[in-house]
């Protein structure tokens, strides 16, 4: 059994409420608190939160960690 992480980013639109909401629907759990920055490039501000989850299998580089 392993513990695998994934920080998720996104646009501060509500398309980064659904992609968090959709991997809590998916068993992945938050990590920490929400992070908020502003991006120069685009001139808006992102949003990150991080999430981990346990899964049965080893953990390894190849592994599609969405898919999880």
């Amino acid at each position: 059994m392993s513990t695998i992480y994934r920080f998720l980013s996104e646009d501060d639109t509500s398309a980064f409420c659904h992609k968090v909401s959709d991997a809590l629907a998916k068993g992945w759990e938050l990590y920490g608190a929400p992070t908020q920055t502003f991006d120069p490039v685009k001139g808006n501000m992102r949003c990150g939160q991080a999430v981990t989850k346990a899964v049965e299998a080893d953990y390894s580089p190849d592994m599609k960690l969405g898919a999880q």
